[in-house]
């Protein structure tokens, strides 16, 4: 994109969204979050608030500084998700840190964490995150639940990487993260509650044909094999083991899922199965009862 010398923050602004509009055809929710995505992408690399942006339009910003926006608006406009660009998105109200190496939460995961901490006791309890990736249900239940202690488990290194930094960051101390495969960490252990969103997304299936999911990690979004529910059936048969007396079994899946996990969880013993929905109506989590 050509450069002019002495650009200013209402001209690089403008420039920004007039690209970020281009490559979404102006149309669709991308061409509307175009100026915000602009203003987000300016803010962070002139390390400002946002609302400077807007109250000092005038003012002029260095040649390097404009070449390295402009460089993040051109990765923006290929597709690639805004929180790996800045680096952080917020969860629970929580600011995290976030890499390529994890899944960017969700604000449907909310859910799942408003559901054990409806479901777990007000005082002292033990509760596992399976799949932490960022670190973001295991940190927002060790924010409300500061009683509780927590364990942490990812396969991959780099995601309990991010995730110890994002603790690290928060101060939250009572988190114990632990390198595996889903159960292989925890070593007979038992908890009060077992929380997970593991990937459920099929191979096949066209919603990866978005572009941003392409910039996700694969490991995080789709169980190997031809079976989407895969590591949700691992996950439902074999928490019983991990489980103390009661205790409960909280599973985030795809939206047409449900059916299918509960009778998983009923298979395995479960009782008191039930799914829940997401503020869009779909069903998001399912429960199941020791």
């Amino acid at each position: 994109m050509y450069l002019t010398p002495n650009m200013t923050v209402d001209a690089l602004l403008t420039r920004g969204r007039q690209r970020l509009q281009q490559a979404a055809r102006g149309a669709g929710s991308a061409g509307r979050a175009a100026g915000l995505d602009t203003e987000l992408l300016l803010a962070q690399v002139l390390a400002i608030p946002r609302a400077r942006l807007k109250s000092h339009p005038e003012t002029a910003v260095e040649a390097g500084a404009a070449e390295s926006f402009f460089a993040l608006v051109e990765r923006r406009a290929a597709g690639e998700p805004l929180a790996y660009l800045t680096g952080r998105r917020e969860f629970w109200s929580l600011d995290l840190a976030v890499t390529p190496a994890v899944l960017i939460p969700r604000p449907e995961t909310e859910l799942l964490v408003e559901r054990a901490l409806a479901l777990g006791p007000p005082g002292a309890a033990c509760a596992a995150d399976l799949g932490t990736g960022s670190g973001a249900i295991a940190l927002a239940l060790a924010h409300e639940r500061p009683s509780w202690r927590i364990v942490a488990t990812d396969v991959s290194a780099p995601a309990l990487d991010v995730a110890r930094a994002n603790a690290a960051a928060l101060g939250a101390t009572g988190i114990e993260f632990l390198a595996g495969s889903w159960f292989g960490p925890l070593a007979g252990a038992r908890f009060d509650l077992l929380v997970s969103n593991p990937p459920y997304v099929a191979a096949d299936d066209p919603a990866l044909g978005d572009p941003a999911l392409a910039f996700e990690p694969a490991l995080a979004l789709t169980p190997p094999g031809r079976d989407a529910l895969a590591a949700l059936r691992l996950l439902a048969r074999g928490a019983a083991a991990h489980l103390l007396p009661g205790g409960w079994l909280l599973l985030e899946h795809g939206t047409s899922q449900g059916p299918e996990v509960r009778a998983e969880l009923v298979v395995a013993g479960f009782a008191h199965v039930r799914s829940h929905r997401d503020l869009a109506g779909h069903e998001r989590m399912t429960e199941g009862r020791r």
